[in-house]
């Protein structure tokens, strides 16, 4: 499986809410960081509640790319969301980098 594949399989387990599918896509001591900045989650379990949370608190949040590089290990993606279809709305520039099937790191431009 391509790391475009592993990053894609999230995006679809998100967008359905389907918590273990999606933490599934993650390694055990994946970081999750703003670029350049502050590491905002580190391991399953902080992956896990944070998105629990954003899962239970927007019940209709969903996400689309934009557009999708690979290379490699490394997917980027540009992406835009939305809490619900009324907002608010998101957007932001995703870095993955996969290691061994997983998502090993991300890193988020906003």
């Amino acid at each position: 499986m391509s790391a475009a594949d592993v990053v894609q399989r999230q995006l679809e387990a998100y967008n359905a809410q389907d918590l273990d599918a999606f933490c599934a896509t993650y390694a055990d001591d994946c970081v999750i960081c703003d670029l350049h900045g502050a590491v905002t989650q580190s391991g399953a379990a902080d992956i896990r509640a944070r998105y629990a949370k954003t899962f239970a608190d927007y019940p209709q949040n969903r996400a689309w790319v934009e557009h999708r590089m690979a290379l490699g290990d490394v997917v980027i993606d540009h992406e835009k969301g939305e809490r619900s279809p009324e907002g608010p709305f998101f957007e932001a520039l995703v870095i993955y980098t996969v290691k061994t099937g997983r998502i090993a790191r991300v890193d988020f431009v906003k």
